[in-house]
């Protein structure tokens, strides 16, 4: 399996099959908490047997599926489960699903006992390229991951053979963030995802992107600067993704267009009809839904990436040129208009 490092404390494992030894070596774990969803269910209960056979006894909650599983009511109900089992701080919390789990995990584990350890397996190409990545975990709460912290999970294991089994609308889901990582940092893989579109190399497509992400999260764990860049697509495409009720990859890829006609107003950016026709050529949509614009716009004000001087969005100079500005309401009416919105 390869093996990327993202800062001292975090792996990730990329290759084909569950590795034989799921987690990290410990003499004190003997417990193991598994939270799933009723789509990863059968991978969750192959990953307790597996954790089984490492002598460590395994407890599996399989809870609501999609983003009805970030919730404060559910996250009180884990908390409750999680004290029945008498899960202690040598004890670990695997979150087997998408990006959902992952966000939900990750949060549980870093809030039990406060802090306890948090392995992942990503079921989804869009989780393994983004959201299992970077030790962001998050509940929603009127906005999107408005409850949250960074943590990093010490392990995050993604099976090859489990992403190219998903159907075609999850892969363009995934393909989207992957996108993204090639859009701010690697034409290589801007040119294999235009080339071969859902048909490009997994293994490949998951290594570059993952890199990336790895790359930026090393050097700004928590956000105070570089990492902005990985929120390319998200300012819009946040409010889009709640206020149309659509999936998070199919937002983001709205979110893109959007950002790409704000970086060609602001920055002369001469990519951004080429960017808009990689993410149709991948089955993702470039134009929003219909959805109240004006319920967009108060959602985009709940953003996270507000500061003192208001709202800041990653846009593009060039590929992989990409820099953080604070941005006014006629470019985010501008964005709006790009993808359909007046």
């Amino acid at each position: 399996m390869e093996r990327i490092l993202i800062g001292r404390d975090s792996e990730v494992l990329i290759g084909r099959g569950l590795p034989a030894g799921m987690l990290p070596v410990s003499n004190t774990r003997t417990r193991a908490a598994i939270i799933s969803q009723p789509g990863a269910a059968r991978l969750a209960e192959q990953v307790a047997a597996a954790i089984e056979g490492e002598g460590c006894s395994t407890h599996l909650k399989v809870l609501p599926d999609g983003d009805a599983i970030k919730t404060l009511e559910i996250a009180g109900r884990t908390y409750e489960w999680l004290a029945d089992l008498g899960i202690g701080r040598h004890d670990t919390v695997v979150g087997v699903g998408g990006g959902a789990v992952t966000d939900f995990a990750g949060f549980i584990a870093g809030t039990w006992l406060r802090g306890i350890e948090a392995i992942y397996v990503s079921t989804t190409l869009l989780g393994a390229v983004d959201a299992a990545i970077g030790g962001k975990t998050g509940l929603n709460l009127r906005g999107k991951n408005l409850v949250g912290l960074f943590r990093h999970p010490a392990r995050v294991v993604i099976d090859i053979d489990v992403l190219n089994a998903l159907p075609d609308e999850l892969l363009s889901e995934g393909f989207a963030e992957a996108a993204k990582a090639g859009f701010i940092a690697d034409p290589i893989l801007i040119e294999l995802i235009a080339r071969d579109g859902l048909a490009a190399d997994l293994e490949e497509v998951v290594s570059r992107a993952v890199a990336v992400k790895g790359e930026v999260v090393a050097g700004d764990f928590r956000e105070a600067g570089r990492r902005g860049i990985l929120n390319y697509g998200h300012t819009i495409g946040h409010g889009i993704e709640i206020a149309a009720g659509i999936s998070h990859g199919r937002a983001v890829s709205i979110g893109m267009v959007a950002a790409g006609a704000v970086s060609e107003a602001r920055l002369g950016f001469a990519g951004a009809m080429r960017q808009k026709g990689i993410l149709a050529g991948l089955g993702l949509p470039v134009v929003a839904p219909a959805v109240d614009v004006a319920e967009v716009r108060r959602l985009i004000g709940l953003d996270k990436k507000h500061d003192s001087a208001g709202l800041r969005m990653a846009l593009l100079e060039d590929f992989g040129k990409v820099h953080i500005q604070h941005v006014t309401s006629d470019d985010i009416t501008l964005g709006l208009a790009a993808i359909g919105l007046t």
